[in-house]
């Protein structure tokens, strides 16, 4: 039976969430609580605990390349089980739950196998379901190709996009996303154990935290929620406590000086030396990269001091694309009569992000200053009015995340209270600071 008028909530649970019977029961209850207070329920799952490794696996045990095709029609598998096994847990509560691929969902998608991103959602089946007065469960991370038909998956964290192209869709005000993890912190806490949740973040902050190597929120989905409004809760699983509000920057008061200090270390280096130094010879390298489905992050180039020099290019890209990467570089070796492909997969990247940085100048120059006094060699830097990335060493990275922490004050005793720090939580349920 339909529920007029009720707020329709779109609840993700992530793979740690579902990882054995006893927490999918758990992610079932918290379901059924929502629809019991009166929500129109759609909630994406992701697979259970290791099972995407556990898939990506027993593809290579057959095949040193698998097809991408037949990757995304093994690795879609992994959430149809979560969402099967939670709707059953949702029955035998009492209430009447149904399973959808991301097919079935209406989420299309574009032809780029496992690296997809989402055209359209075509929620009527979601809608009917919930008119009837079903909890839909949606299978997160997949989709449907609009050429080819075939299935489609989303990268790593591609539930998280599932969830906030649904809230879209179906005019959800919240999307909440539940993970293993209270909310964002100011830092990795297994690297920094005194960061703190932060109760509020702009969506220019998580965009850059997110991209800079914060594993909290895929990228797309942060990028999908600002373009459409949607604001997203990041909370814990396992209790009922607040956890991290993402929203527009207008809805917050004035932002500190820097949020947070994000890392990672699953970055490569890739070096051309040798360029001819001509118009176009970046853009080419750059075009074969594009096409190669690679995504580049800094880029530098040096410019010959005089006439007849060459010139040497620098980029980054995710340590896993690294031999597609150099495979697509040397075929165009040839074309632009450039010198070598050289690579470094030993390289992490450590940014500070901050809203705040935007009025205040001077933060470039003690970061660098706190990175050198810490003996920490820079090997490239960009920046944004938000940001500032270093590339360094991947074995200086914990060394970089914990001076900067404390550097710049980010511990737990600096947090302001979550009454008084400019969070607006529009319609977000806080049972635990009621």
């Amino acid at each position: 039976m339909s529920i007029a008028g009720a707020q329709t909530v779109v609840m993700k649970f992530g793979g740690t969430s579902v990882a054995d019977a006893e927490r999918i029961k758990n992610a079932a209850r918290r379901i059924v609580q929502r629809a019991e207070e009166g929500g129109r329920v759609v909630a994406v799952l992701s697979a259970r605990g290791k099972h995407t490794d556990e898939l990506i696996a027993a593809a290579h045990e057959v095949s040193p390349r698998p097809h991408p095709r037949e990757m995304d029609m093994l690795l879609s598998t992994g959430e149809r089980v979560s969402c099967a096994l939670a709707a059953m847990a949702i029955n035998d509560l009492g209430h009447e739950a149904i399973s959808l691929t991301g097919s079935q969902a209406g989420i299309v998608t574009d032809t780029s196998h496992t690296k997809a991103r989402i055209l359209e959602v075509k929620a009527h089946r979601v809608h009917a379901a919930l008119d009837e007065g079903r909890i839909v469960l949606v299978a997160g991370f997949q989709g449907v190709s609009h050429d080819s038909l075939d299935v489609t998956t989303l990268g790593r964290g591609g539930s998280d996009t599932t969830a906030v192209a649904l809230a879209g869709a179906l005019g959800a005000e919240v999307c909440e996303i539940f993970t293993d993890v209270a909310g964002v912190f100011s830092a990795d806490p297994r690297l920094v154990p005194t960061a703190r949740k932060l109760p509020v973040v702009t969506f220019e902050e998580m965009l850059e935290m997110s991209a800079s190597g914060a594993g909290v929120l895929q990228l797309r989905s942060v990028e999908y929620a600002r373009n459409y409004g949607i604001t997203i809760h990041c909370r814990s699983s396992f209790d009922d406590g607040p956890g991290t509000v993402v929203q527009d920057e207008e809805q917050t008061m004035e932002r500190p000086l820097v949020t947070a200090v994000t890392h990672s270390t699953s970055e490569a280096r890739i070096t051309l030396t040798g360029l001819p130094d001509r118009p176009g010879v970046a853009g080419r390298v750059l075009s074969a990269l594009a096409e190669a489905g690679v995504n580049v992050d800094m880029i530098i180039q040096n410019e010959p001091l005089s006439e007849g020099h060459l010139a040497d290019m620098s980029v980054t890209v995710p340590r896993d694309d690294l031999v597609v990467a150099g495979e697509a570089l040397s075929a165009i070796k040839g074309e632009l009569g450039f010198g070598e492909v050289l690579s470094d997969d030993r390289m992490g990247k450590v940014s500070l992000v901050g809203a705040g940085m935007k009025s205040h100048p001077g933060v470039a120059a003690t970061a660098l200053t706190v990175l050198g006094e810490a003996g920490v060699n820079i090997e490239m830097i960009s920046t944004s009015p938000i940001k500032i990335s270093c590339v360094v060493r991947e074995k200086d990275v914990e060394t970089a995340v914990r001076q900067l922490h404390t550097a710049f004050d980010l511990g737990r005793e600096a947090v302001l209270p979550e009454d008084v720090a400019g969070v607006h939580r529009p319609k977000v349920r806080e049972e635990a600071a009621s």
